[in-house]
């Protein structure tokens, strides 16, 4: 209502009964990206859903630290299904044209994501910095009660950001273009496309990059300063070594993360459309097929448990024969 009433004046928003998704410009073949894509997102949906289902069957994996991976493979979940199947139906099927109340759905959806993704690791990041720093106080201080809690309060930022990004979006007139230059309901190239007003939605959409890019990335790299200095300390190499492999998985995830993402919004309208697609459907997309690889199956827990469900089914087999 607020973002409707123009502050209580009588002012009419145009809005188009449909926007046109346009893609990828010039390049020949790029149905093979899709499918490609969409061999990604089954990947994804595959290893985050068994992560998922290892962790709710398995009462040892009920820990804080497994209540953040929990909640990392429930958004990778959520976010390739909430894209890769709408993308691939786009342009493998062109259906182009999609309608405005769709397409700020689209919008909704993608960008609750691709913001959690961020802040999940700063989650992760939390995990690692108790378990080197105060080891003994780990079980204390990483409690599934203050895991949720963090979790919880991530989940709400990131929907009153994105709420309010998409309420700005509603007050946007499109008199002339529909056309928007990206893979999906974009903010940047939607909001460019307005003929009114749009210093709230560049103001707000600098705002987000600095709360949900720039903000976390340095939370987490002064974690890794600290991490760094605790660790110089130790007596022996090879328990520096020990130490420091138990967090090659979580700085993986954040170098893929943020690299791609960071270009894309730092460059914002100097980046060419197809650069821009293709650095974030990469960071969309890979990042949740990564996850369940790099930084979840490579956990000791998660192998013993997978280990011994699959050893089970087999007994079972060898009892039913």
């Amino acid at each position: 209502m607020f973002f409707n009433s123009a502050l209580g004046k009588n002012i009419t928003f145009v809005r188009p009964a449909y926007f046109k998704i346009v893609g990828f410009i010039g390049i020949p073949n790029m149905n093979y990206y899709y499918i490609f894509l969409f061999f990604v997102f089954f990947v994804s949906v595959l290893g985050n859903t068994t992560v998922m289902a290892l962790i709710y069957l398995d009462h040892n994996l009920r820990s804080g630290k497994y209540v953040a991976i929990f909640n990392l493979a429930f958004v990778d979940l959520l976010g390739n299904t909430a894209l890769v199947p709408k993308v691939i139906d786009i342009f493998l099927f062109n259906h182009y044209y999609i309608s405005y109340g769709e397409c700020l759905t689209f919008y909704f959806f993608c960008n609750i994501c691709l913001s959690m993704q961020s802040l999940n690791l700063v989650a992760l990041c939390y995990d690692r910095l108790i378990a080197i720093l105060y080891p003994l106080h780990y079980q204390v201080r990483v409690t599934p009660k203050i895991m949720l809690s963090i979790v919880a309060f991530i989940w709400l930022f990131v929907l009153t950001c994105v709420l309010i990004a998409l309420g700005l979006l509603t007050r946007l007139s499109f008199c002339d273009s529909v056309v928007i230059n990206s893979f999906y309901c974009d903010h940047g190239p939607m909001y460019r496309l307005a003929c009114n007003d749009q210093t709230p939605n560049l103001v707000h959409g600098n705002l987000l990059i600095a709360l949900i890019l720039w903000v976390p990335l340095i939370i987490i790299m002064s974690s890794y300063i600290c991490i760094g200095h605790t660790l110089a300390k130790i007596a022996t190499a090879h328990e520096r070594i020990k130490a420091l492999k138990t967090c090659t998985g979580h700085l993986s995830l954040v170098a893929i993360y943020f690299i791609p993402v960071l270009t894309v919004y730092n460059m914002r309208a100097n980046i060419h459309p197809n650069a821009r697609i293709i650095n974030l459907s990469m960071t969309t997309v890979f990042p949740p097929m990564l996850n369940p690889i790099i930084y979840v199956l490579q956990t000791q827990e998660i192998r013993a448990s997978l280990k011994k469900i699959l050893q089970s089914k087999m007994n079972l087999r060898v009892a039913s024969k």
